[in-house]
C-alpha cells in the first residue's frame, strides 16, 4: 500500500511562517548586488514610460478613429 504525501505546507503558527518567510527574504537579500537592484529600478521606470506614452498614443487613436466615423 502505497502513502499519500501531502503537498499542502502549512506552519502551525503565523509568528513561525512570518519568521521563515522574512528568514527566506533576508537571505535572499544578501545575494542580489547593488548593480541588480539599480538595473531593476531604471527599467522599471523605463516600463512605466513606455506604457503612459502607450497608452496616450492609443487614446489619440481612437478619438482619432471615431472622428472619421462620425463624417
Amino acid at each position: 500500500m502505497k502513502k499519500v504525501i501531502d503537498m499542502n505546507f502549512q506552519l502551525p503558527h503565523q509568528n513561525l511562517s512570518a519568521g521563515v518567510l522574512g528568514g527566506i527574504f533576508l537571505s535572499a537579500i544578501t545575494h542580489i548586488g547593488s548593480e541588480d537592484i539599480i538595473t531593476t529600478i531604471v527599467l522599471a521606470i523605463l516600463g512605466a514610460i513606455v506604457s503612459f506614452i502607450a497608452s496616450f498614443m492609443m487614446k489619440i487613436l481612437v478619438k482619432t478613429i471615431k472622428k472619421k466615423r462620425k463624417k
